[in-house]
């Protein structure tokens, strides 16, 4: 039997942009035992993915190299992971993610480029590594172009989510107590992102929601951790938006799910809604909408090229990428979403 061994720890939405690639790996090998190896985060995601085997939780994140704890946490890891004619696949490109991959003791441990790495080092913890690819290719289709060190060549994008009716109508239910109906369009306006150089501006979401409101839409806002609470509040205070309840990582695909359109920044809750086809409207920053972004000709993007763009930082004294976007624009491409799909 195949064995395979995902190395994909995070972070969420890169999680979801590597699951065309487990799609195309348990296809073509549906007899293999294939293992997740995901940071403890990742593994409320992979609980809607049915065809893996074994999720193996890592907690190495929170602990020191080298450390005691560092070595039996990786004792711990190896025994869960351990198999015969084993092949890692490293998704992620780290150091850390290599180190996971040559621990493993894994016979065939593969990689991309160094090129092609974030952290170039990685690279020596590979047995093979995929031919140098251009930088400007989406992230989807890099991982599935790794998958042809395996005798793969798959170019079909397919997310295997699969959310239960318990789960939906749970959901339902709390978003009910907002004030919701299904007679009307829910919109989704994510107003939190994990990087500070990700996060729209509280007065800019305002003048969207103004311009886009009507009868036949109700805007809710999406929110995470406490600092994207309090945008949200700002918001809801000069726009009269309703707040979602706190809600889980499956709960919030279970939302999106819902969406008739979702507005986001480059984060989570946008990668999830083109994982399910639901339309959206995608704001970018400092990060690269042909690589991180919608991926459909249907999909809207707001961005400006600037000389400084695609520097994935995450935070910045200017945030200037952010200022230019215009809460009409925005606005104007949510209303042709909304039109085109009914």
């Amino acid at each position: 039997m195949n064995n395979f061994l995902i190395i994909r720890l995070s972070s969420l939405g890169d999680i979801i942009h590597a699951l065309p690639a487990f799609s195309a790996l348990r296809n073509h090998f549906p007899e293999a035992n294939i293992t997740w190896l995901v940071e403890e985060k990742g593994e409320e995601v992979l609980k809607l993915i049915p065809g893996i085997n074994k999720v193996v939780v890592t907690r190495a994140k929170r602990l020191k190299l080298y450390s005691r704890s560092f070595r039996e946490e990786i004792s711990r890891i190896k025994a869960q992971i351990a198999a015969k004619d084993l092949t890692a696949v490293d998704f992620q490109g780290l150091i850390k993610s290599g180190l996971f991959a040559w621990f493993s003791q894994a016979k065939k441990r593969i990689g991309f480029h160094r090129k092609n790495l974030r952290e170039p080092l990685a690279s020596i913890f590979y047995t093979q590594r995929l031919y140098k690819i251009t930088g400007d290719i989406h992230v989807i289709y890099k991982n599935l172009k790794l998958l042809e060190l395996l005798g793969i060549k798959d170019s079909n994008v397919d997310f295997p989510l699969q959310l239960s009716s318990d789960l939906l109508n749970s959901v339902r239910d709390k978003i009910a107590k907002t004030g919701y109906s299904s007679e009307k369009k829910l919109v989704i306006i994510n107003v939190g992102a994990a990087w500070e150089s990700k996060r729209w501006f509280p007065h800019k979401w305002s003048q969207v929601i103004k311009k886009i409101d009507s009868d036949q839409i109700f805007p809710l806002l999406l929110w995470g951790n406490e600092i994207e609470k309090d945008l949200a509040l700002k918001i809801a205070e000069t726009t009269g938006a309703a707040l979602s309840p706190s809600l889980s990582l499956t709960e919030v695909v279970a939302l999106v799910n819902d969406a008739s359109l979702v507005v986001s920044g480059d984060t989570f809750a946008l990668q999830a809604a083109c994982a399910l086809s639901r339309p959206v409207v995608g704001l970018f920053g400092p990060t690269t909408p042909g690589r991180n972004g919608p991926f459909k000709d249907s999909d809207k993007v707001v961005f400006q090229e600037f000389n400084c763009s695609h520097c994935y930082k995450r935070k910045c004294s200017d945030l200037k990428c952010l200022k230019i976007l215009k809460p009409e624009s925005v606005a104007e491409l949510c209303i042709q979403a909304l039109e085109k799909n009914g």
